[in-house]
């Protein structure tokens, strides 16, 4: 059987995708979502509405493109939405999150049942477990956590993805042993809410205790941490990056909003200040690490005033890079039925800005590198010939070679060109 399999969303979203792609691998052919197949998998987002219409576009473009093909919708939006989703013409199955079995059963049994859905807040542990290479990349990437406890007004993740549960310190640790022995040099660590690791099991562990439990074994070359929350930063957790030579020096840091006002209205539990403290003390332990941040623009009642004020604020920050999101209405969360909301035009323009001042950043913190020695996992080679891949700090780098897909090798930087430093291979 062809199957066609396309991924709105998320790293965890693409992560799911590429387990329930292995279980079917081998036993039928994985074709493009564009080409015609026999079976369909939609894994869906619901971050927004608009990630709802995506799903119900992506849908109908299937049943265009094959008519007699049967289509399965599964991700967030089904869980979430199931009658929603099983109401839209040319779906055959509906399955909710973590129900491989149910997934398997509608492409090769044709199950008679339309949905499964299960109840989120009641499961306990994380049933897709395993290790992944997402495409295009040499990383693999491993979910260690699932769920979410906060309740941040814009998110309706915690309603699709049930409460923070972890998996086991000793089974995440063979899992990445299992992976080095497979040759994958880096290993980035993943969940919906990372920092909320360990809360959950007994005896109770946090994310920096489980971190120290992986490097006493030392079982791969580099190991990256995926998105934290601030109030999940420990000096502990900054002072073990910066002892070890394993640990990537990069931390994705969500800031969210730079007003006080706007992050009190988001329920994000921090403010301003403390914010501030937590990458001035990061960049003070580890001043060659990329620090990163999620940002919303245009939350209901941001005014210009406000606006402006948080340019200012993420300018004076030591971030190295922005990702910079226009606010969208996600119904059902507490956040859309707030008043003043902010017109799409406004929110476009102020998110183009942001992501301009961002751009200054990356670019500025990029060729501090030059004239410097990084080492770099090769993870791609172009027709040109060139080799592209990723510094430990996650700086993109390009080489013209020798060196091979997969290998860390350490290059001199010579320049910056269209996003990228440059370089030559060292022996």
């Amino acid at each position: 059987m062809r199957i066609a399999i396309t991924t709105l969303g998320c790293k965890i979203n693409q992560y799911d995708s590429a387990v329930i792609q292995s279980r079917l691998e081998g036993r039928h052919a994985i074709v493009p979502f564009e080409d015609e197949a026999d079976f369909y998998i939609v894994n869906s987002c619901t971050v927004t509405d608009r990630a709802d219409w995506e799903a119900r576009r992506l849908v109908r473009r299937a049943k265009r493109r094959s008519p007699a093909a049967r289509v399965l919708v599964t991700g967030c939006y089904a869980q979430v939405s199931p009658d929603e989703v099983a109401r839209v013409p040319d779906v055959d199955y509906v399955v909710g999150l973590n129900r491989m079995d149910d997934l398997l059963r509608c492409i090769e049994e044709q199950a008679a049942q339309k949905m499964f859905i299960g109840d989120v807040r009641r499961e306990r542990g994380v049933p897709v477990l395993g290790a992944r290479a997402l495409p295009g990349h040499t990383r693999a990437f491993l979910k260690i956590q699932e769920g979410c406890d906060y309740s941040c007004t814009y998110c309706i993740i915690p309603s699709a993805r049930g409460l923070s549960r972890s998996v086991a310190p000793e089974t995440i640790v063979d899992e990445i042993a299992r992976l080095a022995e497979r040759g994958y040099q880096e290993i980035v660590l993943t969940g919906i809410h990372l920092g909320g690791y360990g809360r959950d099991l007994a005896p109770k562990l946090d994310l920096t205790a489980l971190i120290e439990t992986i490097l006493e074994k030392r079982p791969v070359r580099r190991l990256r941490l995926s998105s934290l929350d601030p109030r999940e930063v420990p000096d502990r957790l900054l002072r073990l990056i910066a002892s070890s030579d394993v640990l990537c020096p990069h931390l994705h840091i969500c800031a969210q909003a730079g007003d006080d006002r706007l992050l009190k209205a988001m329920r994000r539990n921090y403010d301003t200040a403390y914010y501030r403290d937590i990458l001035v003390r990061a960049r003070e332990l580890l001043p060659e690490a990329a620090l990163g941040s999620d940002i919303i623009v245009g939350f209901p009642g941001e005014t210009d005033a406000d606006y402006e004020r948080q340019m200012e604020y993420f300018a004076s920050l030591p971030l190295t890079y922005f990702h910079v999101f226009p606010y969208s209405v996600r119904s059902g969360t507490p956040a859309a039925s707030f008043s003043d909301h902010v017109p799409a035009a406004v929110k476009k323009d102020r998110a183009k800005k942001l992501r301009e001042l961002g751009a200054r950043k990356k670019k500025a913190f990029a060729r501090s590198f030059v004239g410097r020695r990084l080492e770099v996992l090769i993870e791609s080679a172009g027709k040109d010939g060139l080799l592209t891949g990723y510094s430990r700090n996650y700086l993109p780098v390009g080489v013209a070679g020798p060196a091979a897909i997969n290998r860390e090798i350490h290059v001199e930087i010579s320049g910056f060109e269209n996003g990228a430093l440059f370089g030559t291979v060292l022996n």
